[in-house]
């Protein structure tokens, strides 16, 4: 059974368990472009307590240079080398993992995120912009397999469309050697209090027409966590991992061996954590995340 972190004693405690904390962004420090009250103040208070903080999103769409500009604008400290985000983890899996051919080419479906990691790791890749437009049916037989393309890589695109779809059910299809990666698979995303379709409604069709499946790249999927111990050292028995969703981030934890903290100013509500039907429990859960700043800071 969860333990929630109600009391300072607790909260103390808590910390003091751990040196690293791997934090989720959308959910947990803010909504859509909005700072989760107290926040701010709670990063401060674990930066003072000397506490290692590394931030961990599956959202592709923005770059780790992007993503610090964000923390910037909300107020927030964070450099280019605390943020692994989805896009990030497939540029290195790309590049470290399976050692990408530099003749070959990724054919990416997501937005500029996805390209800015690409470019950084030198690795060639198509514009998604350049297939938004609308397609009709002599633009569908001009598509034929292209040997060039060594992976199709899927995030999240808000303009998705049958030409993308068909582009990639042809590169994989036609070549079983095509790498079919994604960078996260989460069914939904929270944005201002609401739920919209995710990256893995995107990669469900993709999914559904080739019949393969992608090589995850985001959480839970260990590929990811696999990539940041080896960067950072972590020792899992000390870290914690933060987050709003049982089946993303909390499964991530147990699965990579890693204590759970639940907030509940995301997807997960009270009342779902305590569902029976649920098999993925945090170790802990809080209101939110503002609530360690009730931890004694008489002794820094």
């Amino acid at each position: 059974m969860a333990t929630k972190l109600t009391t300072r004693e607790a909260v103390n405690a808590f910390i003091d368990r751990h040196d690293t904390f791997l934090f989720d962004c959308d959910g947990v420090l803010w909504y859509g472009h909005t700072l989760i009250p107290g926040v701010d103040k709670t990063l401060e208070l674990l930066r003072r307590k000397g506490k290692r903080i590394l931030f961990v999103t599956n959202n592709s769409t923005q770059s780790r240079q992007a993503y610090t500009k964000k923390f910037e604008k909300l107020g927030l400290s964070a450099s280019e080398n605390e943020i692994f985000g989805s896009s990030y983890a497939a540029a290195v899996y790309l590049q470290k993992v399976v050692d990408f051919p530099a003749d070959k080419q990724v054919y990416v479906i997501g937005q500029a995120g996805i390209c800015d990691e690409l470019d950084a790791a030198s690795i060639r890749h198509n514009n998604p912009a350049d297939d938004s437009s609308t397609i009709d049916w002599e633009g569908v037989e001009a598509i034929t397999p292209d040997p060039n393309i060594g992976a199709v890589l899927v995030g999240f695109d808000m303009e998705i469309n049958y030409r993308k779809l068909a582009k990639a059910y042809v590169y994989l299809a036609s070549n079983p050697g095509c790498l079919f990666l994604a960078t996260n698979d989460d069914a939904s995303f929270p944005h201002h209090g609401r739920t919209f379709p995710g990256t893995g409604s995107m990669v469900a069709a993709i999914k559904g027409c080739t019949g393969r499946e992608p090589r995850v790249l985001g959480k839970p999927h260990q590929t990811m966590l696999d990539c940041i111990v080896a960067k950072y050292d972590l020792d899992r028995t000390r870290t914690c991992m933060v987050g709003d969703r049982l089946n993303t981030d909390i499964q991530f934890g147990v699965q990579g061996g890693m204590s759970t903290l639940l907030v509940l100013t995301g997807v997960t509500s009270e009342q779902e954590l305590h569902d029976a039907r649920h098999n993925i429990t945090p170790e802990y859960y809080a209101d939110s995340l503002a609530t360690l700043n009730m931890a004694d800071t008489a002794d820094e």
